[in-house]
This record gives structure tokens, C-alpha cells and sequence, in this order.
């Protein structure tokens, strides 16, 4: 059946986005109940009703254009502020933590995949989206499903998955450290008396804008010509090794798919760049605004190829699925806490960074009152969208 706005209508379906993008993210900023379900959930949600209501089409080249510019363009300005020497200088225990945590995530997709790939069709795909997910949030999200082209309903579907296990994982989080178990054989460096309050950590972004300096025309005018450098560069140089990488044997034919993967050129110039320029990009504002909203286009988009009836029947699944990698990741991160004798608290920021990325693991330091930890929170979830580009690039050449 054909939808009400036909594919060609590229003006009608662009609005669309931009559009729904929007209020999707005016929606989790204003009401409560925007911030619990977020403006991914919303952006998804609102695509594949219409898209199931015919409405709006299941495909279009404007769709194309997100996946192939508008998402590549998205991750360098995310990544202004990976400036490697200043994360391990101010943040060097809780990056082994961190690096502990992401070796547990990766372990924990290889069994969950091992244990249901049988059960749920496109596992491989799910697997690899959410290693790199898991090790540094949101944006290897989208960086692996748009490297691995995976099909639009296994992204839909993960996406519900994710983010009904992490607003579940924040919880558990949470009430770690008042557990007999973790009070007997862990340490401390925080009191335990305070009182968190929820709200306060879903209202952290709203607190952190008005302390945010203005956004200038230079800055939008620096943000979008250094990322369209980058992503040309790494456009570049990564058909250039593909070409030259020869594949005569398994070693070899693993190299040229990592150096002739454009994200993880792509990743790695931007953070020699943010990390030799430091200073520079440090005076650009609104490039974490500016990806954000990019990656809002993107989640409007995964939701129109998608079938409700696929969800409900997949996302169960999905969710055990997800569910075994934290499992491992939080395993992992207490293992290597106990062993180098860090603080359960250090241990509960650095898995949040994992899953969460450096928002929700800054905002539960703020909330928590472990203001020691709050920099080093940001720093390692930045960190996290390097190292979760690199190690999901490995799991999807292993399983796919």
C-alpha cells in the first residue's frame, strides 16, 4: 500500500524530521515524562506509527541522505572534546575501570550472542551496535549501525530494548552501595547519606545549559567546516587502505576492514585533532548541541522502516539480550574494582559511563554528591565513543 507522503516528496519528508526531531527534544526538556522515556524513545515512537499508518513511507532517499551525511557528520562534532592526554591526566583510575568495564561489555555480547543468535534473526547486528553502545553510549550506537548497514527493524528494535534495560540499570546502580554484600567487601569514598533524588539527575542537563557560554556564528560556521574536513579525510583515506590493504590471508583481510572502515579512520583523526589542538577546540561552542540534534534526525529516521508487530515480538528477547551484556560489564568493573582496590563509588560511575555515555554518568556523580568523580566522569564517557567505535568494528568483523 502506498503511504499519504510518497518517497519522492523530499521538502514534506524533510520537514518531517527536522520537525518531529525537534519536538521530540522540546518534549524531553520540558515534562517529566519526556525525560524518563527520552528523545530517542519519542523521535522512534513517532516515525514508526506513521510509518505503520502508511502515512509516511518506509523508504526514501531522504532517509538515504541522514544515513550517509547527516549521521557522519554528527560524530566529530561529538568528539571535539577527546583530548586523550587531559582524560588519562584527570581521570586515570577511572579509565582502568572504564577500559576493565568495556572488555566486560564485549565478552558479554560474544555469549548473549552465543546464547540467542539461534532465537532472534540479525543478532550480529544487534551484538555490534550494542558493544559499541555499551562502552560509550548513544553515538557508537549510531556510528555501527550506519558502518555495518544494519536493517532498519533490528535498530528500532534494539533502541527499545536499550533504553528500557538502562532506565532499569540506573536503578540498580544506584542501590549498589547500600547492599551488605558491597558494604562488606568494598570501599568507600563517599558517605552514604545522601539523599538522591531522581529528578535532580534528569534535570542535570537543564542545570548545565545555563552555565554554557553562547553559540556564535563562528562556531557553527567552525563546528560544520572542520567536520566536513574530517569526514572527507576519512572518506578518503579509508577507500585509499581498503585498496591498498591486500586480503590474501585472515590477518590481512581483518586489517583493511578496520583501516577501510570509515568510522574508525573517522573516529581516531578526530581525536588526534581535539587532542593536538586541544586549546582550539576547547573555544568552539555548541558542537555537542549541534551532534546531538543530528543524531535526533537519525532516530526519526531507524523508526520508519520498522513494524510494530517485529517489535513486539523481538524486543523481549533484545532485552535479555542486553540485559547479559551488562550483566558482564557490571561484573567486570566490580572484578577489576576489588582487585586494584578502588571505591565502589568509582566502580558505579565507570560502568554508568559504559552503558550511559558521559551525561548520565556525570549527572549521577552531581546527584550522588561525588563531586571528585563528576569531571572524571565526562572525560572517560568521551574516551568511551573511541574505544566503543574500535571494539565494535572488531565484534561486527567477528560475528557478521
Amino acid at each position: 500500500m502506498e503511504s499519504f507522503i510518497k518517497p519522492d516528496q523530499t521538502w514534506v519528508l524533510w520537514t518531517f524530521i527536522a520537525g518531529w526531531a525537534a519536538i521530540s527534544i522540546y518534549l524531553e526538556s520540558k515534562y517529566e515524562w519526556g525525560r524518563r522515556v527520552t528523545s530517542s524513545i519519542i523521535a522512534l515512537t513517532g516515525a514508526l506509527i506513521l510509518s505503520n499508518l502508511n502515512i509516511i513511507p518506509t523508504s526514501s532517499p531522504v532517509y538515504d541522505t541522514v544515513w550517509g551525511y547527516v549521521i557522519p557528520l554528527s560524530i566529530p562534532m561529538l568528539l571535539f572534546d577527546a583530548d586523550i592526554k587531559k582524560i588519562w591526566k584527570e581521570s586515570g583510575r577511572l579509565l582502568i575501570l572504564f577500559i576493565i568495564g568495556s572488555a566486560g561489555t564485549f565478552v558479554g555480547a560474544l555469549i548473549g550472542f552465543k546464547l540467542l543468535h539461534s532465537l532472534i534473526p540479525n543478532l550480529g547486528y544487534a551484538a555490534t551496535i550494542m558493544t559499541g553502545s555499551y562502552i560509550g553510549g548513544g553515538v557508537n550506537f549510531v556510528a555501527l549501525a550506519d558502518a555495518f548497514n544494519a536493517p532498519g527493524e533490528i535498530v528500532a528494535t534494539t533502541t527499545v530494548a536499550d533504553n528500557l534495560l538502562m532506565a532499569i540499570y540506573f536503578f540498580v546502580l544506584l542501590s549498589i552501595p547500600k547492599l551488605g554484600f558491597i558494604k562488606k567487601h568494598f570501599s568507600y569514598s563517599y558517605e552514604e547519606d545522601i539523599n538522591v533524588n531522581m529528578k535532580e539527575i534528569e534535570n542535570i542537563e537543564e542545570k548545565e545549559e545555563e552555565t554554557k557560554n553562547p553559540i556564535r556564528v563562528i562556531d557553527l560556521a567552525f563546528i560544520f567546516g572542520i567536520a566536513v574536513f574530517i569526514v572527507t579525510v576519512s572518506i578518503e583515506a579509508s577507500g585509499f587502505f581498503a585498496r591498498v590493504i591486500p586480503t590474501s590471508n585472515h590477518f590481512m583481510a581483518i586489517l583493511n576492514s578496520l583501516f577501510g572502515n570509515m568510522y574508525l579512520v573517522l573516529t581516531t583523526l578526530t581525536m588526534i585533532l581535539a587532542t593536538i589542538f586541544s586549546e582550539f577546540f576547547k573555544k568552539i561552542n555548541g558542537a555537542q548541541e549541534m551532534g546531538i540534534y543530528l543524531m535526533a534526525l537519525f532516530m526519526v529516521v531507524i523508526g520508519a522502516p520498522a513494524s510494530i508487530k517485529e517489535i513486539v515480538l523481538k524486543a523481549p528477547l533484545l532485552l535479555v539480550f542486553c540485559a547479559i551484556i551488562i550483566f558482564f560489564n557490571l561484573l567486570f568493573t566490580l572484578i577489576g574494582t576489588k582487585a586494584f582496590k578502588f571505591s565502589i563509588e568509582e566502580a558505579i560511575i565507570a560502568s554508568n559511563s559504559n552503558i550511559g555515555g558521559p551525561a548520565t554518568s556525570s549527572a549521577m556523580a552531581i546527584a550522588k554528591g561525588w563531586n571528585g568523580l563528576i569531571g572524571p566522569a565526562v572525560l572517560v564517557g568521551v574516551c568511551g565513543y573511541i574505544i566503543g567505535n574500535y571494539l565494535g568494528i572488531i565484534m561486527g568483523n567477528m560475528i557478521l
